[in-house]
């Protein structure tokens, strides 16, 4: 079986190393067993594939018998699984269906959802939510479009935060200590020149309340984010189109753009919050579009 080798695992002599290297006067509490899970969970999160036991054990550098019982565990609760008749592992949907009962998120997917398919159904063209993610964007709920073909993002779906339309939009609309972290992060990953322009970007982006930007991912689509408010005043999410012209054009950009507006607009009075003031037609982009998707 074709291997798809993840980020070099940690070594049991590393993991010792790092526990001596502990500030002093700081209590480390261990739950090996429950670290050996994790690790085979994370394993398999960063895998297109399934792996067998051994090759689990090889890839965390730790023997077959350490994690046996924790593999057999895992599956037994349903966290991981084999296709039948095969011994490869990978992980089942148990986290991400977790992760949807998690009562804000959950309440979030709740409200939107409707309002998105009316949207994406007036529209003609397909949405996706997305969340924060600590310097990412998550997407969490996503409509296709009615045409006959579009665009579309996989729910879970991870990028960069100052990658995407969603994510300077969520990072522009943070309370100043959240949008500060993530951008002093961007200051120390790219280069100066990179990092100015899109520090420059996301306060435009705060100005007008939207953002907008054509060929970012693929050419010829226009993503076209706007936010999700709470009753805090900030971002909770964002409801992005992103706009796929067709030959015979029933719903134009303008009108698609006001009708995706609408139902963030609706979403948020939802929320408690308080939508931004926009004016439609939107102003098109005159800046640069942002660098090339960062890594």
């Amino acid at each position: 079986m074709a291997k798809t080798s993840p980020s070099r695992p940690v070594s049991r002599a590393k993991r010792a190393a790092a526990v001596k290297t502990q500030p002093a006067g700081k209590e480390r509490y261990g739950a090996p067993a429950l670290e050996k899970g994790l690790d085979v969970l994370e394993l398999l999160a960063g895998l297109s594939q399934g792996v067998s036991q051994s090759e689990i054990a090889q890839l965390l550098g730790r023997s077959l018998q350490e994690v046996y019982r924790v593999v057999m565990v895992l599956e037994r609760r349903g966290f991981i699984q084999r296709q039948k008749g095969e011994d490869g592992y990978f992980l089942s949907n148990r986290m991400f269906d977790l992760a949807n009962r998690y009562p804000p998120l959950s309440r979030l997917i709740n409200l939107a959802t409707p309002l998105m398919r009316q949207a994406a159904g007036a529209a003609n063209q397909a949405l996706h939510m997305a969340v924060l993610d600590s310097t990412s964007i998550r997407v969490i709920a996503q409509v296709d479009s009615p045409a006959p073909f579009g665009f579309r993002l996989r729910v879970g779906t991870k990028n960069p935060a100052m990658a995407t339309a969603s994510g300077r939009l969520l990072v522009a609309l943070q309370p100043q200590a959240a949008r500060d972290w993530v951008l002093d992060e961007l200051r120390r990953s790219r280069p100066k020149d990179e990092a100015d322009a899109l520090v420059r970007r996301t306060e435009i982006i705060r100005a007008r309340g939207y953002e907008m930007v054509t060929g970012e991912g693929l050419q010829g689509i226009t993503d076209v984010s706007f936010p999700l408010i709470d009753s805090s005043g900030f971002a909770q999410a964002a409801l992005t189109m992103p706009y796929l012209p067709e030959t015979r054009q029933t719903i134009g950009f303008d009108e698609a753009c006001e009708i995706v507006f609408r139902a963030a607009e609706t979403i948020t009075a939802m929320l408690g919050g308080t939508p931004p003031q926009v004016s439609f037609p939107l102003a098109r982009i005159t800046a640069r579009r942002p660098p090339n998707r960062l890594g």
